[in-house]
């Protein structure tokens, strides 16, 4: 708690705070949208097999005779299992026989059809054009939409790796940071600087190096020695925390990525949708707010993710021509999955020792990123199963909600300052448990 004392003669949370959380919220509303890019302009539109006597414009009206759309579109396209004109397959050759078929359903073998040698027609309604309509991304090409998703995330994965380094010419330096790792001169002039925006008067005559140096006394002898990368992976706990923290980071994020960009799966108003999970971010970043000061990071993080991994199984069980129940249960888990990546965020971080949470936060951002980069992929399999990427999303949003118990609650906690402090509260853990034994066994 040394630091704290240091905050508070600065002002503790005032306006520096402020305009720090405002800045990354800006940051936030510009990068966003570019994670929902891909519901637009990677839409998939109604199609269907492209029929020269339909969509030949050369072709006049006196040559289909009085026949009008819908009938010649039952004479060249076959009807799926759900009684809707197939979307990559036609009929070799015209069946006029089932103009005269009132009602009835007659067997058509697969012989009787072939693929769309011809190219496509889409439904323009909605989106004019999409690189789904320019490249012809459906049917037996429907699988490369998802490779270019995976593309991009992995894109994004590469360019945090080589450029994560860029970060620090924007933005300023922690100064718990710089005192830890040796630096307090720099760390003492970041504290004055967030001092005098804070209003803070006279603050170079009360906040000194003396000052600093007294008050993280114990954690400057133990920032004595620079941890390493592999520093962070001899210590039990650290290593211990570090890989927990990751698989709950790739599956939160495979689970978050998953939701936002496949919102064509869940209803035919895409701009509705979007809209309700913009909505239903809000809220659930502010029910985690809540959350995570009532009932702690451990719990709050658990309980969201369960319950996410719920819904997003349950969308399993509803058919297609229940939209408003889609709906409501994918927006509930968007809501959900913003709640629980809000959670993992904050409980990560106080997990780790600052000393090396830069380059711990670094390892599991890369985990995430792999998680963000995966989630796409994971659609190929609906060509084999509709259902199997909900159930994969909705295990993974339980596994995570596991994971996440075999880490510490840190609720009213101190945050760890170095390796040793993590340590020792490992040590202290068992004292306690150890008290709380000897305690029990003798009030008999």
């Amino acid at each position: 708690m040394a630091f704290q004392d240091l905050l508070d003669q600065i002002g503790g949370q005032g306006r520096f705070q402020i305009l720090q959380t405002a800045f990354f919220v800006i940051l936030t509303i510009v990068t966003y949208p570019q994670f929902q890019l891909e519901n637009f302009t990677a839409a998939i539109p109604g199609h269907r097999c492209w029929v020269p006597l339909l969509d030949n414009h050369t072709i006049s009206d006196n040559d289909t005779g009085l026949l009008n759309k819908d009938a010649l579109l039952r004479v060249f396209i076959p009807l799926d299992a759900n009684l809707r004109p197939e979307k990559c397959r036609r009929f070799i050759r015209p069946q006029w026989q089932l103009l005269h078929l009132n009602g009835t359903f007659p067997n058509i073998s697969e012989s009787d059809t072939e693929p769309c040698v011809d190219g496509w027609v889409y439904d323009q309604s909605s989106f004019h054009s999409t690189i789904v309509t320019k490249w012809d991304l459906v049917c037996t090409s429907q699988s490369l939409n998802s490779v270019i998703r995976f593309i991009v995330m992995t894109g994004m994965l590469v360019g945090g790796i080589l450029c994560g380094h860029l970060t620090d010419r924007w933005l300023a330096e922690s100064a718990r940071w710089l005192i830890i790792t040796n630096k307090a001169e720099k760390g003492l002039k970041e504290l004055r600087k967030a001092a005098h925006r804070n209003g803070m008067k006279n603050v170079e005559d009360t906040l000194t190096i003396e000052v600093v140096r007294s008050t993280m006394k114990e954690e400057l002898l133990d920032a004595q020695r620079k941890p390493s990368l592999c520093d962070s992976f001899h210590t039990p706990v650290l290593r211990k925390r570090i890989l927990l923290l990751s698989l709950v980071r790739l599956s939160n994020i495979m689970v978050v990525i998953g939701l936002n960009i496949h919102l064509q799966h869940f209803g035919s108003s895409v701009y509705l949708l979007q809209g309700l999970f913009g909505v239903v971010n809000l809220l659930g970043n502010f029910v985690a707010l809540l959350a995570l000061n009532h009932i702690g990071r451990w719990g709050s993080q658990a309980l969201f993710s369960f319950v996410l991994g719920i819904s997003i199984l349950s969308l399993t069980f509803v058919p297609q021509e229940m939209e408003t129940l889609r709906v409501t249960l994918s927006v509930f888990g968007g809501g959900l999955s913003s709640a629980a990546m809000s959670s993992c965020v904050t409980h990560g971080n106080e997990l780790l020792p600052t000393a090396i949470r830069a380059t711990a936060l670094g390892i599991i951002t890369i985990a995430g990123s792999t998680g963000a980069a995966l989630a796409p992929l994971v659609m190929i399999l609906r060509i084999y199963y509709a259902p199997s990427p909900w159930i994969i999303y909705g295990a993974m949003s339980i596994l995570s909600g596991l994971v996440v118990l075999l880490l510490p609650e840190t609720r009213n906690q101190p945050l760890p300052d170095s390796i040793q402090d993590v340590e020792d509260e490992r040590k202290a853990s068992r004292k306690a448990k150890q008290d709380e034994t000897f305690i029990k066994v003798t009030q008999f």
